[in-house]
């Protein structure tokens, strides 16, 4: 419990004990309304003055109006007519009883993304004339060497230089098996290094930096909106001024008409149901809970590595019926490595050094499985005018001479001719000056939990999943096959994504979505066009998790299930509360405007309903057995 809320279970308490020490003392008057105005005041001080504040600056119809307005009416009726003050006293503690519930209930759901903003780093060590001096890691530039010890966080993305160690990524995948790092591995801050000392060479700003993207992530996750919140929102505005002249109407209209037909217009009768009437209006439930489940939804979901960017998102996520993967790098490990040379008028080592220097400028998994079968430290000065042609290879001028390295549609480009391969993998087609020196078999490995990812979306209720990729038909249809994929479209252009995912956009009945999955930064377009865009994080392009709704953080297929079953336990939370709550106070509501129901009935359809939605809205927060 946080001080604040300590501070509110004392009142509660206190106000307890007086309000049934005082049900014992014999007073009569005006000294009983003295005294039962102590635990009046000690519990609901805070919302007369929030009620007081609110008519004064034109926001009159709220939950602290509504409870300011029947506990004085009870006082008052209590005052001059009954004598007995404790239901006034009782509406003040339960409703402040429900507060402290949804206080306790939205700090435990903060819990999970305030362990997620632990991965915030303090400082960073740089070594200065031989001494560690710690500094603030924005004022840190790329290249600079810093030094991480064994406790410590990992304050800015870069490249180990020197070193072995171990790291905790569970802040940040929610994975808890460490990962093991070495000399000339990547690294991405918010891990905390669990053994041997690292030397670091950063590769980005601090701001730049994958922790700093992430905070950014969950800190403005809350401003975007779900339409069942929206809904909510414009729900309250309507509905609380509405009961309250029902309310008005109730005290007034029934006596009146009592009168005007020579019948007692009993007016304490219809007051104290006006009364009851707006304590069982009070929309808490609703108001509370509903945004308090995505809450604790997103909640969860940032424990298991699983970065949702809004509601709105979580929501969008339980409706997907249709998923869409790109290939390399999300089903599959995108760690490729040669596994055949085919040679042709030239040796295989020196085919291999062409290909390899012509794709040396590249980041690509190809390029870099090319370079580590060449076996030797290139020589980039060797190497010239470097064009890359999307979605075909590279061309470039190597000791003088033009190297083309890519697929069939880049020699089809040059006008050379080829010799086609069947072989399952990834083909780079090798020319030298215009003439074909070859060809390249690289293979890639899928994912282990791949196939198990396509059965439990299946499990889960989507309809049909489908894969998109660059790769050759014969390379596709067998990674399709293996895991069990519905679809698959090969041999596509970056663009011809896009159009694959509106046809399948187009193709689409009813409210069901499309979700597409990617890692690379050629699917920032698709992740943006899709109904929901899901990136694979830890280790995919900035361009891909900008452009994501969602963002796994562990690059595990797996958690593309969690997610969906994260976001359709929510939902089914708040689409409960909704059924739950409404029933109830329409229930309420009738039965107190016919005089079937006193005001203890109204406290239950209030802070009874409020308490229990409160705690079935926590259920979202416990997601790791989905």
């Amino acid at each position: 419990m946080t001080k604040k809320q300590k501070k509110m279970l004392t009142r509660i308490i206190l106000a307890t004990v007086l309000m049934v020490l005082l049900h014992f003392v014999p007073a009569e008057g005006l000294i009983r309304f003295g005294l039962y105005m102590i635990p009046y005041l000690i519990i609901g001080h805070d919302i007369l003055r929030k009620a007081f504040k609110g008519i004064r600056n034109g926001q009159v119809f709220d939950e602290n109006f509504l409870m300011a307005s029947a506990t004085v009416g009870a006082l008052t009726i209590g005052l001059t007519q009954s004598g007995d003050y404790v239901e006034a006293v009782a509406v003040m503690l339960f409703y402040q009883i429900g507060e402290l519930f949804q206080a306790i209930a939205v700090g435990k759901s903060r819990k999970n993304i305030t362990a997620l903003m632990d991965i915030r780093p303090d400082y960073a060590n740089v070594e200065i004339d031989g001494c560690l001096e710690q500094v603030d890691p924005e004022e840190v530039e790329i290249g600079t060497i810093i030094v991480v010890q064994p406790g410590e966080k990992v304050p800015i993305d870069g490249v180990v230089v020197e070193g072995r160690s171990s790291l905790n990524t569970s802040a940040l995948t929610g994975e808890s098996l460490p990962r093991d790092v070495e000399t000339g591995d990547d690294i991405i801050s918010g891990c905390v290094n669990m053994t041997g000392l690292l030397k670091i060479r950063t590769t980005r700003e601090f701001g730049e930096s994958t922790v700093s993207k992430i905070l950014d992530l969950v800190e403005n996750a809350s401003s975007r909106k779900s339409r069942s919140e929206d809904f909510i929102a414009k729900f309250a505005k309507i509905y609380t001024p509405a009961v309250c002249y029902s309310a008005l109407a109730l005290a007034l209209i029934p006596p009146v008409a009592s009168m005007l037909m020579g019948i007692a217009p009993e007016w304490s009768q219809w007051l104290y149901r006006a009364l009851s009437f707006l304590v069982a209006s009070c929309p808490c439930a609703l108001v509370i809970s509903i945004p308090l489940s995505f809450f604790a939804g997103i909640g969860g979901a940032s424990h298991e590595g699983v970065l949702v960017k809004g509601s709105n998102f979580l929501e969008v996520l339980s409706q997907v019926d249709t998923v869409v993967f790109d290939k390399t790098g999300t089903l599959t490990h995108g760690n490729f490595q040669v596994s055949t040379v085919y040679p042709e008028g030239m040796d295989e080592k020196a085919l291999l050094e062409y290909a390899a220097l012509a794709e040396s400028a590249s980041s690509h998994p190809i390029s870099r499985s090319l370079r580590e079968a060449c076996g030797q430290i290139l020589d980039r000065s060797r190497v010239s005018d470097i064009q890359e042609l999307g979605g075909k290879g590279v061309i470039a001028l190597v000791d003088g001479k033009q190297v083309a390295a890519g697929n069939d549609r880049l020699m089809n480009h040059l006008g050379v001719t080829f010799r086609n391969r069947e072989d399952v993998g990834t083909i780079v087609h090798v020319a030298v000056e215009g003439a074909y020196a070859g060809s390249i078999l690289i293979a890639d490995q899928m994912k282990p939990t791949a196939k198990d990812a396509i059965r439990g979306l299946k499990k889960a209720g989507v309809k049909e999943c489908v894969m998109l990729t660059g790769d050759r038909k014969a390379v596709a249809d067998r990674v399709a096959k293996d895991l069990g994929i519905d679809r698959v479209y090969a041999e596509l252009l970056p663009g011809d994504k896009v159009d694959r995912v509106e046809e399948l956009l187009e193709g689409r009945t009813g409210r069901k979505k499309l979700a597409f999955v990617g890692d690379g930064i050629n699917d920032a377009p698709v992740l943006s066009r899709a109904d929901i865009g899901i990136a694979m994080g830890a280790m995919g392009s900035d361009a891909a998790i900008e452009a994501a709704d969602v963002v796994l953080m562990d690059d595990d297929p797996m958690k593309i299930v969690k997610a969906i079953r994260i976001s359709r336990k929510t939902l089914s939370i708040v689409y409960q509360n909704i059924v739950f709550a409404i029933a109830i106070k329409i229930l309420a509501l009738v039965l107190v405007a016919v005089g079937m129901a006193n005001m203890w009935i109204a406290i239950f359809a209030d802070v009874g309903v409020m308490v229990l939605a409160v705690l079935n809205a926590i259920r979202a927060l416990f997601v790791k057995k989905l």
